[in-house]
């Protein structure tokens, strides 16, 4: 029987076999290897092969090292694989022109065999943290659209208020990184509606009391759903889910905070979900207009909002209606689906 054969796969580039054949010793026990000895066959090689790491030699006749290496990030398949130039050109501007070209890393020639090990396992260690976090930023995605499917046709609402959570946050100074957190984290603001009877989530009327609190520990279940996590976007996503309605003056739920003491995330994610509950069809009512939702929110200031917040949100409605109109429901095709996984959800 075949054993497959997992371990990383790098491909090394240099025009001379005597450097092909001393990378080869010293990554061959750990590494599938390809070689190529010019930049065409390693374009070629890395899009049809899909290599976890490039080394790459930069003085080599024909298409040299720095041109492959931008041709490599220009490509749509090969933009994302990392490379090290490894060279015997040592000057700071010959470094700068390879960290301009798009390399992540330099090796002199000669090489040591301990420091091409280092930098390797440095590298590769890098891809799979990359990997591991899109996989994580994959599932809450898909989860949070499972969420919404529930009680929402398309799950459209998750892509529209995630967007409009990451244009507030920006405008409300937490940087872009933040900002792309929060946008990330925000379809899993009502994931533990899939623990809600379907007799209470789907019921076309006004609930009762007792159906209130059934409905109210979405919350809480959404909490747990998530748990307690080192990820950071899975611990913003769990503090969503578990203050999202809470609400600026103390009398929302689960906890009854109030001001800042509610995470600023949720404060966020409240506008952006009630604005876009409020400006779409829903089964059991028609779309408001957005002068109508805005007045809303402006109502709600200091109540239900961060009043701070709800001014912000309202500078930026031109971008927000961008959003708005970019995912609308009428207006996304099922043929774009899959695009929406580059826009917040799967």
């Amino acid at each position: 029987m075949t054993t497959l054969d997992e371990r990383p796969k790098i491909l090394v580039v240099d025009d001379e076999p005597t450097n092909l054949q001393v990378l080869r010793q010293i990554l061959q026990g750990d590494y599938r290897l390809l070689f190529a000895r010019d930049g065409e066959k390693a374009l070629q090689l890395a899009a049809d092969e899909r290599p976890h790491l490039i080394l790459l030699d930069v003085m080599m006749p024909g298409l040299n090292g720095l041109e492959t290496c931008r041709r490599l990030k220009s490509g749509t398949t090969t933009r994302a694989i990392p490379v090290i130039f490894v060279t015997a050109l040592s000057e700071a501007s010959d470094e700068s022109a390879g960290f301009d070209a798009g390399a992540v890393d330099y090796i002199t020639k000669p090489v040591s065999p301990a420091v091409v090990r280092a930098r390797v396992r440095t590298h590769l260690s890098l891809v799979r943290m990359d990997e591991l976090q899109q996989t994580r930023l994959q599932i809450i995605q898909c989860l949070g659209r499972a969420a919404e499917y529930r009680d929402n046709e398309t799950g459209l609402h998750v892509v529209r208020m995630s967007h409009y959570s990451r244009i507030l946050a920006l405008a409300a100074g937490l940087g872009e990184a933040r900002a792309e957190e929060i946008m990330n984290a925000a379809p899993m603001h009502d994931i533990g509606k899939i623990g809600i009877p379907d007799a209470v989530l789907l019921k076309a009327g006004p609930l009762d009391e007792t159906e209130r609190s059934i409905m109210q520990e979405h919350v809480r279940m959404g909490a747990e759903i998530l748990g307690e996590h080192d990820s950071p976007l899975l611990r913003m996503a769990r503090s969503i889910a578990l203050a999202h309605h809470e609400k600026y003056d103390g009398s929302g739920y689960p906890a009854g905070l109030a001001g800042e003491a509610i995470p600023i995330e949720a404060r966020i994610v409240a506008i952006a979900d009630v604005f876009d509950a409020l400006t779409s069809v829903r089964p059991y009512k028609k779309a408001w207009t957005v002068d109508d939702a805005i007045a809303l929110l402006q109502r709600e200031k200091g109540r239900h909002f961060d009043p701070v917040l709800v001014d912000l949100f309202i500078d930026q409605l031109a971008a927000i209606l961008e959003i708005k109109e970019r995912y609308a429901e009428e207006t996304v095709d099922v043929q774009l689906r899959p695009a929406l996984a580059e826009s917040g959800t799967c």
